[in-house]
């Protein structure tokens, strides 16, 4: 299988040929995983050596008592075991036969069967297949982003409404999947030539499709991924001849940098936006002016934050109720105060950003989990920047130990890492500090 010595926590073949193995393999029950190869005469010393873990870890993930959620614990849980990636949803590892171990995805022409091979290369996270099978849909439609199209766009116009409510409750990864999977099915219909105004609502609803499926991307930590699909949607948003559309999806595309570390880049972006959306009270306008804001804020232009939030609360004064409801394709209070909450925590201004924390806790569904640790993880920054970093950190670390494991990735973490990260060193050996150093680290 691999041109490496032998691992010293090498499972037996028969282990890779087992239902029970293998169904743990798929849904990374590393639980089952480790305590099958303990039972097989493999010792949890052995197996901590070949994964770089801790034995004591290794024990506690073999008795369900900690879990494996990073996805470079799983690669080198891969690697030692000598597990094939495409058991564990990854891309095939270095030490293995690629023509045996294929991982390529094949998204066919059926819809269902592209649905159900999307939902299950998703369903281990962002792996190589799972990123793969999103270039692929993307590609397909990005080709045809130019002259001619199609017919009854209805379906889709309803669809592309129905994902911008979010969530809901669901896995990210799933949401993911049900979105590509409509907006493939975009590709015939742009290859049929259609009067103008009916290619300009295709390439709104594939501009909405797309910067929907940058967004969830974006949430889940795949930066990369992300910004391709948002020049996807902007070459969409473009075509349309919707400057609102077109002006949202810089804004949210100004979002991965912001919260990626390029404060600068974001600002830039979002001033693009705020011109193409000019001074019209729009949700795209409002949106632009809050961005503009926390990039401002993050690289240190305090005044220039603070005229871009008059600027953005004046905006939001005159917004109008049909573009006030709670989605992505609009602007209500409730999202209003996140942007502000966030700017307001940056700015070490406590008192205002607390105000907006809570009202915006208020506003959001009990479903709305990604939204509402964020908030929480502003509330422990706030905490921190008021002399508390032990507090901030329990808060943090309550907030992440209650999140269900597929949302303890991508911003999530990022933002508990960027507390972290302002906690002086001095305070690194502090109990509440290093619990969140080995969250961050599991």
């Amino acid at each position: 299988m691999d041109d490496l010595p032998p691992s010293p926590a090498q499972v037996p073949r028969h282990l890779l040929d087992d239902p029970a193995f293998v169904r743990a393999l798929h849904e990374r029950d590393f639980t089952t995983v480790f305590a099958t190869a303990h039972d097989a005469g493999i010792s949890f010393n052995r197996i901590a050596e070949a994964c770089a873990l801790k034995a004591e870890r290794v024990s506690q993930i073999a008795r369900g008592t900690a879990a494996v959620t990073a996805l470079a614990t799983v690669e080198r849980i891969s690697g030692g075991l000598r597990i094939p990636g495409a058991l564990l949803g990854l891309a095939a590892q270095p030490w293995e036969d690629t023509a045996v171990h294929s991982t390529e995805p094949d998204l066919g022409d059926d819809p269902m069967k592209r649905r159900n091979l999307l939902c299950g290369a998703l369903a281990a996270g962002l792996t190589a297949p799972a990123l793969a099978a999103l270039t692929a849909a993307r590609t397909d439609v990005d080709q045809t982003l130019s002259p001619n199209v199609p017919q009854d766009l209805a379906d889709l116009e309803a669809a592309a409404e129905s994902y911008g409510y979010g969530y809901h409750g669901q896995a990210p990864t799933r949401v993911l999947a049900d979105l590509v999977t409509d907006f493939t099915t975009l590709r015939p219909l742009l290859t049929v030539p259609q009067p103008a105004p009916v290619r300009a609502r295709l390439c709104r609803t594939a501009g909405q499709m797309a910067g929907m499926t940058a967004i969830v991307l974006h949430d889940l930590g795949s930066r990369r991924e992300s910004r391709a699909w948002f020049a996807t949607a902007t070459r969409a948003a473009a075509e349309s001849g919707d400057p609102q559309l077109h002006s949202w999806v810089l804004a949210r595309e100004a979002m991965v940098p912001l919260n990626y570390g390029a404060p600068r880049a974001a600002a830039d972006l979002a001033d693009q936006a705020r011109q193409t959306a000019s001074t019209r009270p729009t949700a795209a306008a409002v949106l632009a002016a809050a961005v503009a804001a926390r990039a401002y804020a993050l690289n240190n232009q305090s005044e220039q934050a603070r005229a871009a939030l008059t600027a953005a609360d004046a905006l939001m004064n005159r917004l109008p109720d049909s573009e006030r409801s709670d989605t992505w394709l609009t602007y209500g209070e409730q999202k209003h105060h996140v942007h502000l909450s966030h700017a307001y925590t940056t700015l070490g201004d406590t008192r205002r950003a607390r105000e907006s924390q809570q009202r915006a806790l208020e506003l959001s569904a009990p479903t709305s989990t990604m939204t509402r640790t964020l908030l929480t993880i502003d509330g422990a920054a706030c905490a921190h920047h008021d002399g508390d970093s032990e507090e901030a950190c329990r808060r943090t670390v309550d907030a992440l130990t209650a999140l269900p494991v597929d949302y303890r990735t991508g911003l999530v973490r990022r933002r508990a890492l960027d507390l972290y990260e302002a906690i002086p060193a001095q305070h690194h050996r502090e109990r509440a500090i290093r619990e969140l150093r080995d969250m961050l680290s599991a």
